[in-house]
């Protein structure tokens, strides 16, 4: 089941180094040196969690033909974007995908096809420049209306961590990753927490904060796997799937199960606050070697923030909201809430991955995030490993987020044979 309207993992530079981006000061914006070149500055003082207002869509449809992004350059990774594709054609076959449409005005049929029409696209043995020229004619281009109403998104980027781990626990590996409780419920269509199964049935929806939690032993018996830093553990609940290297020579996929119902605070700024850390020294890095130097110092740090997740193991992953394999500078996170799922999109920003400025790339909606709500917010899922980090690390721009259907015109009737099953 989707959990779509669960915060799956939090976009690794605004939140994982969490600086507030909409309450930004003039202080510039260093790049960390292990991360290479800068990327482009973003204005200060944007609120670019404004929530979009009641009554409004996310999405306006570009009328002025002359007003279209350009498409030159936007084909990229072909076959990565079908695979995508696919898994997004996929999900919307699930019965359950429909309960979360019409978003923005579009219809989950209209999603569907338009995908499907795509994906033929890529399949086919025309060019590159055939495909898009065909896009260009057959498909009708929306814009997210932004934090402004300008169509103005800040887009950031996450990434899936490699990690070193124990199937046992030992000296070495303390700092286990726990299971979903047995008596946890969720709301069975939305994956929504809703609290603790009680022994009489009822359920209790004061749902204990990551302090009590582990405090009480209520998840003694629930740690299957151990990682070797407290941090590091914390920091897969962050990016919300992780690769572990065991110490028998195998590898585990870990992904999210679950959280604990309560709100995420910032440990980084909890660090700021407590003098642990200057504000202008805040970065990933910093916040290993500090957590390395001084372990005991990082729990009391953390349990700021009363939010707890919880793992199980998955294979063929990571996945995203959908429950479908998010892959590469080819899955973006959005709010689902306001944003039609699994769309066909077109993004351009300045990323650190090409010498291009703005990067254009087609992209799928296929995940979500604690730090990605409202139209003003786009997460870019960069891939697995330290390089893929590297680049999520050094992503943090404006830019713009384009969603691509297919003209009504363009569409099958539906008596038509089709793929799509109702």
């Amino acid at each position: 089941m989707p959990e779509m309207t669960i915060q799956r993992h939090l976009s690794f530079f605004a939140v994982l180094l969490f600086i507030n981006i909409g309450c930004a000061s003039n202080e510039p914006i260093k790049a960390n040196p292990r991360y290479g070149r800068r990327v482009k500055q973003v204005a200060p003082k944007k609120d670019y969690y404004r929530p979009l207002p009641p009554g409004k869509f996310a999405l306006r449809k570009i009328a002025d033909t002359s007003q279209r992004p350009d498409l030159a350059g936007a084909l990229r990774h072909r076959s990565r974007l079908l695979a995508a594709t696919k898994r997004s054609m996929n999900y919307l076959q699930k019965p359950s995908s429909k309960t979360f449409y019409p978003r923005a005005g579009i219809e989950h049929r209209h999603t569907f096809e338009s995908l499907s029409a795509f994906a033929k696209l890529l399949e086919s043995e025309m060019s590159d420049a055939q495909v898009i020229d065909q896009v260009n004619r057959k498909f009708d281009t929306y814009t997210s209306v932004g934090c402004d109403d300008q169509g103005t998104v800040l887009f950031t980027g996450y990434y899936t961590p490699i990690f070193k781990a124990s199937k046992e626990k030992t000296s070495e590996f303390r700092y286990p990753l726990h299971r979903l409780p047995p008596n946890h419920v969720k709301d069975l269509r939305t994956g929504k927490t809703l609290g603790l199964k009680q022994s009489d049935g009822s359920i209790n929806p004061d749902y204990p904060d990551r302090r009590t939690l582990l405090a009480s032993g209520q998840l003694d018996n629930l740690g299957f796997v151990w990682l070797r830093h407290a941090f590091e553990a914390y920091l897969i609940g962050v990016q919300g799937s992780a690769i572990l290297e065991l110490t028998n020579g195998e590898r585990m996929e870990v992904g999210y199960a679950g959280n604990n119902g309560h709100d995420y605070k910032s440990l980084g700024l909890a660090m700021v606050k407590a003098g642990k850390i200057q504000r202008k020294d805040l970065n990933l890095r910093s916040m290993i070697e500090y957590f390395e130097a001084n372990p005991e110092e990082f729990e009391p740090l953390a349990a700021e923030n009363g939010r707890y997740i919880f793992f199980q193991e998955s294979e063929g992953g990571p996945f995203g909201c959908l429950n479908e394999k998010v892959e590469g500078l080819a899955s973006i996170a959005t709010d689902k809430s306001i944003f039609p799922a699994a769309s066909l999109c077109l993004m351009e920003a300045p990323l650190p991955v090409s010498n291009q400025r703005p990067y254009r790339s087609f992209m799928l909606d296929q995940d979500a995030g604690g730090a990605i709500r409202a139209p003003g917010r786009c997460d870019v899922f960069m891939g697995v490993g330290d390089s893929a980090g590297e680049l999520a690390g050094h992503t943090l721009a404006e830019g713009r987020l384009y969603y691509l259907f297919l003209k009504k015109e363009h569409m099958p009737s539906e008596t038509e044979e089709t793929s799509f099953s109702e």
